[in-house]
């Protein structure tokens, strides 16, 4: 007697790309949510670096307008 195991190829596909699906989904409805383009690193490093930089350069233009005040 001998073990036999079935596998449904198909619906393991099925479950991949529903999971596959479901992220994208999720990762569409955070942007949506925030209303930024770049909610994560993952989403865009350059772009992600880039506005850090420049939210940066506009902390120390404010603190030096609120020193010459």
């Amino acid at each position: 007697m001998g073990l036999r195991i079935n596998t449904n190829v198909a619906a393991i596909n099925a479950q991949r790309n529903l999971a596959k699906v479901t992220g994208r989904l999720n990762n569409n409805y955070q942007r949506l949510a925030t209303g930024l383009r770049i909610s994560t690193a993952a989403d865009d490093a350059a772009g992600l670096a880039i506005s850090e930089r420049m939210k940066a350069q506009i902390r120390s233009i404010d603190q030096a307008k609120r020193n010459a005040n």
